[in-house]
């Protein structure tokens, strides 16, 4: 279990820039095109269009590039052939991905068993999705996580700052407070490093990721939470005629967490809500299932199904993940956040 007496008041210990430095194979910023020989006001065109790592240019179509106001086809050409030199986007080996994999970060749910569950906790890298009922626990492992992001690595956080998008308008700050307390940190230093956006319309989420970029560019995020993912389409879009329309905005919403994933080497955590499924037939126990379709099931790379239990306990089952068996772990929703479950 964790060790909630933390000698250093477990301050979120922001890095130095010289720490930084080490973590710079991460990303290249998009200054460094200059010195390619881009101009300089092609490469601020493309910072406002929310690109701001070479990374970042190799995430985008050549077609969405030339689409930013000001970049003529050669200027792509041009930027592209730049980019290329400056990351590797060709193979790999095993052996070179498995020590890029070490740069993988796993935060801690504040649940010893929840960790081990997960293999150590929310990963970077990684979009992980939990879905469950209204109270399963998948906004309150959220909050917890809120503040677990920015414990020191030693003690199995992300040292770094956390950024949340909400949908439902359930966020609440002051829940924050206990949850900080019981981790031994400053609830207001906590509060201070959480970014938080309410959005109202799907365009108005997708622009907010968006936006993210030029903040992970410049300051040392390690989780982004979206709570939950679905809500807003399922409300702006109605009935099967504006079904492939949705699942197409959805569908490109979902590659933009898994390019901010990997550009910035943040943890994405997103919830999602169930539908009922009358045709679940009456052999199916509990016909219920994730909404978002297949969509949704392609882009998470680990997702969790939450339920209820008995009391204040709740029970995370591994419905898929790439490197995880299925298996299941029970924890408690306390005042401090998601703990262990006591019998």
């Amino acid at each position: 279990m964790i060790d909630l007496k933390y000698e250093d008041q477990g301050q979120l210990q922001l890095v130095d820039r010289e720490e930084v430095d080490d973590e710079d194979d991460c990303f290249e910023a998009i200054d460094k095109l200059i010195a390619q020989g881009i101009n300089a006001g092609d490469v601020k065109k493309l910072q406002d269009a929310g690109i701001y790592t070479v990374n970042g240019v190799m995430m985008h179509t050549k077609k969405s590039l030339t689409s930013i106001k000001g970049l003529s086809e050669a200027k792509v050409e041009k930027i592209c052939e730049a980019a290329e030199k400056l990351v590797n986007v060709g193979y790999v080996t095993g052996s070179d991905l498995l020590i890029k994999r070490k740069s993988v970060i796993k935060i801690t749910t504040g649940s010893q068993a929840l960790d081990e569950l997960l293999g150590g906790g929310i990963e970077t890298l990684a979009i992980t999705e939990a879905f469950g009922e209204f109270r399963s626990g998948k906004t309150q492992l959220a909050h917890t996580l809120c503040v677990s992001t920015q414990l020191p690595i030693h003690m199995h956080g992300g040292n770094g700052k956390v950024a949340y998008i909400d949908t439902e308008g359930t966020f609440r700050p002051d829940r924050i407070v206990p949850i900080a307390e019981r981790f031994g940190m400053d609830a207001g230093a906590v509060l201070d490093n959480i970014i938080y956006a309410r959005a109202y319309t799907y365009e108005h989420q997708y622009n907010l990721l968006l936006g993210l970029a030029a903040k992970m560019s410049e300051e040392p995020f390690r989780l982004l939470i979206v709570d939950s993912v679905i809500a807003l389409f399922r409300v702006d879009f109605t009935g099967r005629g504006e079904l492939a329309e949705r699942q197409q905005k959805l569908a490109q919403m979902l590659s933009r967490l898994i390019k901010i994933a990997e550009e910035f080497n943040v943890a994405v955590y997103m919830t999602n809500q169930v539908i009922a499924d009358p045709g679940g037939g009456v052999f199916i126990s509990d016909p219920k299932k994730p909404a978002g379709g297949h969509v949704l099931a392609h882009a998470s790379t680990i997702r969790l199904m939450l339920r209820k239990g008995k009391g204040e306990q709740r029970v995370c089952k591994i419905f898929d993940a790439p490197n995880l068996p299925e298996a299941e772990a029970i924890f408690q929703i306390t005042p401090g956040g998601i703990a262990d479950a006591k019998d």
